[in-house]
């Protein structure tokens, strides 16, 4: 006997495998949006796009017949061939493919096009603002339904069969109607009457019984219109915690462009992972030379202005937007700062007093990020040094040189994991 699979197809499971792809191969996937992160441009960051993963990274689990035995292969999708038939010899020689002669060994890829949402969702997995609290809540937002009880009203998929059962069943014991045993009883109680020869008069008011028990059972209705409840459904409100996020960024004259887009990239990591994971959090951009000033988005990231440095400005600037529109006892303040660490030994000085006796006291936490030009020496710049001696438990440095190396350290940052962000490196 010979059995060919002529099954077609189905349609409808090219999600639901994608899915299920996705699920499987995480962590492949993850590592894959990650590299591809490093090389993309700042305003495509969280743009939808394809990734490249290895060929050894999707293998599928697989059944297999045990060796003993006699068995009879079913190859699915076969449509032509039973045992026994020969194959043609496929044309073009001997298949296309693989790596050239002469080439060495290569390693198979295999590439994923990815939507903007699960390139956003692999990006940003394991990310959160630390120490988030609910302070004073000025705003809630809307987060699925919940019950809230009956209604006479509503849509027939929301009809609550066993309360209408039961608002049926008060009324018709209120109102005294008839069971339909009672109406049996009565025409038992004439049918022996008439048997046994009872007087006229008599099986008369039987059947005046029965007659008045009918009636009463089809003027009191099984279901009436005022019985049948709905249930009701209302939005679950869940209060909001307020959060604001500080950008510090030096644009000084030692600033070359180099470090410029190794801080802007790093804000533009940041940027897209507030606006995706948190709807209640501001953003405060201020750039810094030897003056600080609280600029727009766009200024921000594309602005050419240049001078001298002088940190402990743009923390007098951040100080004051704190104590004019975001009060600490209702606000969880945060601040990410970027620079090359060059700064004014004696302003140092002032800008550790500003860190640890007012700005650290008012945040939930402060990433300090240092950018450097690729060769940089391992000395650290003297404004590094003067983070270093505040060592508070809520504020993290990290150095970085190189444009792939952002991504891993902005993920050290804004971990969950809080022994990861107090390791300083």
């Amino acid at each position: 006997m010979h059995i060919i699979d002529r099954r077609l197809n189905p349609g409808g499971k090219n999600l639901p495998n994608r899915q299920r792809f996705l699920r499987r191969a995480r962590r492949i996937v993850r590592e894959a949006v990650r590299q591809a992160s490093a090389s993309r441009s700042i305003r495509d960051i969280d743009e939808a796009g394809v990734v490249v993963i290895p060929g050894n990274g999707i293998d599928e689990p697989s059944f297999h017949l045990g060796e003993e035995g006699h068995h009879q292969p079913v190859f699915p999708g076969n449509k032509e061939f039973v045992e026994g038939d020969r194959l043609p010899r496929p044309q073009g020689g001997a298949g296309g493919g693989g790596s050239q002669a002469g080439q060495g060994q290569s390693e198979d890829s295999y590439q994923i096009a990815l939507s903007a949402e699960e390139f956003l969702e692999f990006f940003l997995e394991d990310l959160e603002l630390p120490d988030l609290e609910r302070r004073q809540v000025t705003t809630v937002e809307s987060e699925g339904m919940r019950r809230a009880g009956y209604a006479s009203t509503g849509s027939p998929a929301n009809l609550a069969l066993g309360r209408t059962m039961r608002n049926s069943l008060s009324r018709r014991i209120a109102l005294r109607r008839p069971r339909p045993a009672d109406v049996a009883e009565a025409e038992q109680a004439i049918a022996e009457a008439q048997a046994s020869g009872a007087d006229e008069s008599e099986i008369a008011e039987l059947r005046r019984l029965r007659d008045s028990l009918q009636r009463r059972s089809k003027a009191i209705a099984w279901i009436d219109p005022i019985d049948i409840r709905y249930r009701r459904f209302e939005p679950q409100p869940r209060p909001m915690a307020q959060a604001v996020m500080f950008c510090l960024m030096d644009v000084s004259a030692s600033m070359t462009e180099h470090m410029k887009d190794l801080a802007k990239r790093f804000y533009m990591l940041l940027y897209v992972f507030l606006k995706k994971r948190y709807k209640k959090v501001d953003l405060v951009f201020i750039r810094h030379t030897d003056e600080a000033k609280e600029v727009d988005e766009q200024t921000f990231f594309h602005g050419t202005e240049s001078g001298g440095t002088r940190v402990s400005s743009v923390l007098h600037e951040m100080l004051r937007v704190v104590g004019a529109r975001y009060p600490a006892d209702q606000w969880n303040i945060y601040a990410a700062q970027a620079s090359d660490g060059d700064n004014d030994p004696r302003d140092n000085l002032e800008v550790t007093g500003l860190l640890s006796g007012e700005v650290l006291e008012k945040c939930q936490y402060y990433a300090y990020l240092e950018v450097n030009e690729p060769g940089h020496g391992s000395n650290p710049s003297s404004l590094w040094r003067a983070y270093e001696s505040i060592a508070q438990p809520h504020l993290a440095q990290r150095s970085v040189t190189h444009r792939e190396d952002i991504y891993p350290i902005f993920r050290e940052l804004f971990s969950r994991n809080e022994d990861v962000r107090r390791r300083v490196v």
